[in-house]
């Protein structure tokens, strides 16, 4: 071990908690640390790797599940990388299916938005109707999906 650092150095290091440093540890996605005579954790420049490689598929909006067959298949580097090609192909169909949600919201939030063209008092906005409304309308259908036949 190159460098021996303490799980608070490595967390500033890689820009994120000790608890989740510890979780990642749980989930087996970290390797276990050596230990001091004073049985403090010990980290080296192989977890400061790993711990960035895990913060790097997170920010790409990788799943703990798809981040460890990443991991699993970067600890065997003798393997044919169709696996890392499909999986990332699989990230991207749920990717573009998050970003057609996500234009579909904000559709949704234009049109409440045109409820209300003008400064009024609060008891008169649109938005505040509009929200109620639709409230209403999703209760009664879920009353009406819930009622015997």
């Amino acid at each position: 071990m190159s460098s021996s650092l303490r799980i608070g150095e490595l967390a500033e290091r890689a820009g994120c908690l000790v608890e989740t440093i510890r979780y990642y540890e749980r989930l087996g996605l970290m390797p276990a640390p050596g230990r001091s005579l004073g049985n403090y954790r010990l980290y080296g420049d192989t977890h400061v790797d790993r711990l960035l490689f895990i913060r790097r598929c997170r920010s790409l909006g990788m799943s703990l599940a798809e981040t460890k067959q990443l991991l699993d298949l970067h600890d065997a580097p003798d393997r044919i990388c169709r696996d890392i090609d499909r999986l990332i192909d699989d990230h991207i169909v749920r990717v573009n299916d998050r970003l057609a949600e996500l234009q579909a919201l904000q559709l949704q939030l234009k049109r409440l938005r045109s409820q209300c063209h003008r400064v009024r008092t609060v008891k008169e906005c649109g938005i505040l109707k509009s929200l109620k409304d639709e409230g209403n309308t999703g209760r009664r259908q879920a009353r009406r999906r819930a009622a015997p036949a």
